[in-house]
């Protein structure tokens, strides 16, 4: 066993490694549960009495001068390969490095301000911790009106009441509050509701909305700002229809559908064989909300449209299910990065 002992020793000395994935293999060879090193502890159980002090010295200080060579080289291979050292094992596998992509979510939201900023629009932003005046009471939402119903909320506090928004017109009353006609501004943004309809199992969401008030603003003008922005975002034979709808903040107000890309217009399982897709809400300004704002009503006129960021992501991507968006699952993210 003495011998045993000193040949173990003068291999622990003489060990030179040449990469870190050497010396973890060393080491389970000397102290992993089928070691060397175990062994002969195992074996130490049947020494003779008279023999277990000189051999129980010599297995221990074994293992110490095992323990502290070992780790006495991997600060050694760690600091030279941290320094550049060339210590590298080079005949490890090597690994795949994907390229990086913004999150489709953001490719469509940059590429929605850039289309609307050659109309003119300017980005505004706001915080997403808001008031009861300027989520609802300023956008013609009366305290206990139905409308209210429609978008349920997290509240932070009571009396006041501070929330969660529930959607980025509140950015508009902001604007409109601090700034003179003309306005024209976009304001994209992440928005809180508690709501699990159809494929939508999560309570946030993102939007982009979008304000312009002057004097002799009309719902034609709505119309060919919508047109224009449907055929830059889905392509040029895009076409639109507005159906008549109803928000507390227009009047009159409406729906927008935009012709099927998938198919083209002819009706499909994703647009339900009608050929059209709902994407927005859109209408006049109503006059309450812009004498609510300090605007003269009387003076100006203006518009007001709101669409869901991953509505529009879907539609251009062909995505079917909108939980993809916010599983971070890499299978899918890696098809929006670039092509190497």
């Amino acid at each position: 066993m003495i011998a045993k002992i000193e040949e173990l020793l003068r291999r622990v000395e003489d060990f030179r490694p040449k990469a870190e994935a050497e010396i973890e293999e060393f080491r389970i060879k000397l102290l992993g549960k089928k070691g060397e090193i175990t062994a002969l502890m195992d074996q130490f159980r049947t020494v003779a009495p008279e023999m277990k002090r000189e051999l129980g010295q010599k297995i221990n200080t074994l293992k110490s001068a095992a323990l502290d060579r070992i780790n006495s080289l991997k600060e050694e291979i760690s600091a030279a390969s941290a320094a550049g050292g060339g210590t590298d094992d080079l005949t490890r596998p090597g690994t795949n490095d994907y390229p990086g992509s913004r999150h489709p979510i953001s490719i469509v939201r940059n590429e929605m301000v850039e289309i609307f900023a050659r109309l003119g629009y300017t980005v505004a932003d706001g915080p997403e911790i808001e008031d009861d005046w300027h989520v609802f009471s300023a956008l013609n939402f009366p305290e206990d009106h139905p409308a209210r119903d429609m978008q349920d909320t997290f509240f932070i506090e009571k009396n006041p009441d501070i929330l969660l928004r529930t959607h980025t017109s509140s950015i508009q009353v902001r604007v409109m509050e601090t700034q003179k006609p003309p306005i024209r501004v976009i304001c994209p943004g992440r928005v809180f509701r508690n709501e699990a309809i159809s494929s939508r199992s999560h309570c946030i969401f993102h939007q982009v909305e979008g304000l312009y008030i002057d004097r002799n603003v009309s719902f034609a003008d709505l119309k060919q700002s919508l047109l224009y922005f449907a055929k830059k975002m889905f392509g040029e034979d895009s076409k639109i229809r507005l159906r008549p709808s109803f928000f507390p903040f227009t009047e009159p107000s409406a729906e927008m559908d935009v012709s099927c890309n998938l198919c083209g217009g002819k009706g499909c399982n994703v647009c339900k064989g009608t050929g059209w897709l709902e994407i927005l809400g859109c209408g006049m300004v109503d006059p309450n909300v812009l004498e609510a704002c300090g605007i003269d009503s009387n003076e100006y006129t203006g518009f007001a449209f709101g669409m869901g960021i991953e509505r529009i992501a879907m539609l251009k991507f062909g995505v079917r299910d909108i939980r993809l968006f916010f599983e971070n699952d890499v299978r899918f993210l890696r098809q929006f990065a670039p092509a190497l």
